[in-house]
């Protein structure tokens, strides 16, 4: 089975001009897409389906992922090959969180074999032209290694993904990871934080947004709202904002039957502190004192804790 999943959008041919290239050489091949919805150019929401799909993937399967901002540069195209198959993208970052949520790299290709490459007329459709080939000679039983030449594992360029922060006075300050196609806002923030400041089902929390790339302190840009933690979108009362375990094991902002990123103006990179009752002065359900918002805090040095948060690990 072919995995593929690009920021090529549906408009244009790209999608469906990359797949038959991969037919056309493994004709008994099947192609999932994962999603090619994924905003341009953006590499971290594609390393996110990444890591959220990739754990449910059939042994041997190979992941084809497209988000390449860099298209025709020097960067490197690379094979990845991890106990469960193979992930074949560009080397920016996209791939690292799923290859270590597979496992690591048992073996790392770049796929500078012109032979497994389409003739092109210029370098900037690459899902295309380098790509889907590899996928298809992959899925038709060609070995990675003929693709071109072996690389360090250790020279591929890292996932940046966001951690949560605990500050002293209990207070979680975090940021949205992914919101999906029901407004459903995905925190990069694991339950258990939580449930060490001692909130559990049905406890309130303070909710301190900001927008995606504001400022910290206070100003037009936040939102403070009080979420009640459920366990289904169905207990929320109408028009309040509930905080539940999704089901990728981390916490979300959600309505009932509506958007709560459309209501509270959110989107991935928003920033999002929770201020359990008592923590950071909070004055419960009712109050609004405590922690400003503020940009979740990025530790870019731990991709695997990042990837073990998105299971379900508690850090």
């Amino acid at each position: 089975m072919i995995a593929f999943t690009s920021d090529y959008g549906h408009a244009d041919e790209f999608v469906g001009v990359c797949k038959a290239v991969m037919l056309g050489l493994a004709p008994d091949a099947r192609v999932v897409d994962l999603g090619h919805d994924v905003p341009a150019h953006d590499v971290r929401a594609g390393a996110l389906l990444l890591v959220r799909a990739v754990q449910y993937l059939p042994e041997d399967c190979i992941v084809l992922a497209v988000v390449d901002p860099g298209v025709g540069t020097e960067r490197r195209l690379i094979g990845v090959e991890v106990a469960g198959g193979v992930l074949l993208g560009p080397d920016n970052g996209l791939l690292a969180p799923a290859v270590a949520m597979a496992g690591g790299a048992r073996r790392v290709i770049s796929l500078d074999n012109a032979e497994y490459h389409l003739p092109a007329p210029g370098p900037t459709f690459a899902g295309r032209d380098v790509l889907s080939p590899a996928a298809g000679h992959l899925a038709a039983g060609v070995d990675l290694g003929d693709l071109g030449t072996p690389v360090d594992p250790a020279t591929l360029v890292p996932g940046l993904v966001s951690l949560p922060e605990v500050r002293d006075d209990g207070t979680i300050v975090g940021e949205v990871w992914w919101v999906d196609r029901f407004g459903n806002a995905q925190l990069n923030i694991d339950p258990g934080e939580l449930q060490v400041a001692g909130c559990s089902l049905g406890s309130r929390v303070e909710v301190h947004v900001r927008a995606a790339g504001s400022g910290s302190g206070s100003g037009p840009a936040e939102h403070i709202r009080v979420a009640r933690w459920v366990t289904t979108y169905a207990e929320a009362k109408p028009s309040e904002l509930v905080m539940l375990v999704d089901s990728y094991g981390l916490l979300a902002l959600c309505l009932d039957r509506a958007s709560a990123a459309d209501e509270l103006g959110l989107r991935a990179g928003s920033g999002v502190t929770l201020v359990p009752e008592g923590a950071g002065g909070s004055t419960g359900a009712g109050g609004s004192t405590g922690a400003g918002g503020s940009t979740g805090a990025t530790d870019d040095s731990s991709v695997e804790t990042a990837v073990e948060l998105s299971r379900r690990g508690d850090r």
